[in-house]
């Protein structure tokens, strides 16, 4: 029988891919626009719940502009930790299991091994002030809720590091990307997959079941900035992928500070879940194809 799952968000990255691929899986999904529901309302948004009686919500929409959170903060709070609290109140109240998408910007990138779900946590902006507001709101109102901290995400679909470096190679100038920050880039795919792989899971399990609480969830190893950019290339173009230069995060200054070290260790993930989360060259690989795919049936 299908799980019933009633999501928040329809135009992100993952909220895209967990629309694609929810027929896959056996679930039963209802996805809920920013008209239909705005976090920027949250007591609005959470009556959504009571409304649809869902065995699982998933949390996939959110305020992602890192840099303009520095100003427009109270937005962001609202968006990121107060309309999370709100719809997990109401996911309590009538028995729903929740999944709510976090962010490695919790930690402040100082750390020299990857961060495991349980290290402390100190974040650099406002951005992941609020994040991280919102997984605590979250975990203190349901206890059945999951929270994965996920990283550099990116798809076929909307505005992402991939096909901004398609962008920049295609306008032939020269291209110079960040060298030392690092971090483990996610297919938003590969993301969806996983979340909607255990949707049955997660709607049977009783609270205090190691799939709740926080988990870490990224494609396979580590790299900067500048090395998924050449990743990009290579997979790309070839022996037409350009040179990348590199720049430190000093050179090119932004309103919100970044971490310099967002590798989220997944160690627990995958035992917890039983997954393995294959290396994000496989799955950059496939966004490339599917690019490629769209650009031959609707060229420009």
């Amino acid at each position: 029988m299908s799980v019933r799952v009633l999501q928040f968000g329809t135009t992100g990255q993952v909220s895209r891919e967990l629309i694609r691929q929810a027929p896959a899986h056996d679930v039963a999904l209802t996805a809920l626009s920013r008209a239909e529901a705005d976090l920027a309302d949250p007591e609005r948004a959470a009556r959504k719940v009571a409304e649809h009686r869902p065995e699982l919500v998933i949390l996939a929409a959110a305020y992602t502009a890192v840099d303009l959170a520095e100003t427009e903060t109270v937005m962001a709070r609202r968006v990121n930790a107060e309309a999370p609290g709100a719809i997990a109140r109401a996911c309590a109240s009538c028995g729903a299991a929740l999944v709510h998408f976090s962010t490695d910007y919790v930690f402040d990138g100082t750390k020299a091994q990857a961060y495991l779900p349980g290290d402390a946590t100190h974040p650099l902006n406002a951005y992941g002030e609020t994040k991280l507001e919102g997984e605590r709101r979250v975990l203190d109102a349901c206890p059945r809720a999951l929270v994965i901290r996920t990283s550099w995400v990116v798809s076929a679909h909307g505005r992402n590091f991939v096909k901004t470096m398609l962008r920049l190679a295609g306008e032939g100038g020269p291209i110079r990307v960040v060298d030392d920050q690092f971090g483990r880039p996610t297919s938003a795919a590969d993301l969806a997959g996983f979340v909607l792989s255990q949707a049955g899971r997660l709607a049977d399990a009783r609270a205090g079941d190691p799939v709740f609480g926080v988990h870490h969830f990224a494609n396979a190893g580590e790299t900067s900035w500048r090395g998924f950019a050449q990743g990009v290339f290579e997979l790309a173009l070839g022996d037409q992928a350009p040179e990348v230069g590199a720049i430190a995060t000093a050179d090119r200054p932004s309103p919100a500070t970044r971490p310099a070290r967002g590798v989220l260790d997944t160690s627990a993930t995958e035992a917890v879940f039983g997954v393995a989360p294959r290396p994000w060259r496989a799955a950059l690989a496939d966004i490339l194809a599917e690019l490629k795919a769209e650009q031959e049936t609707n060229p420009a």
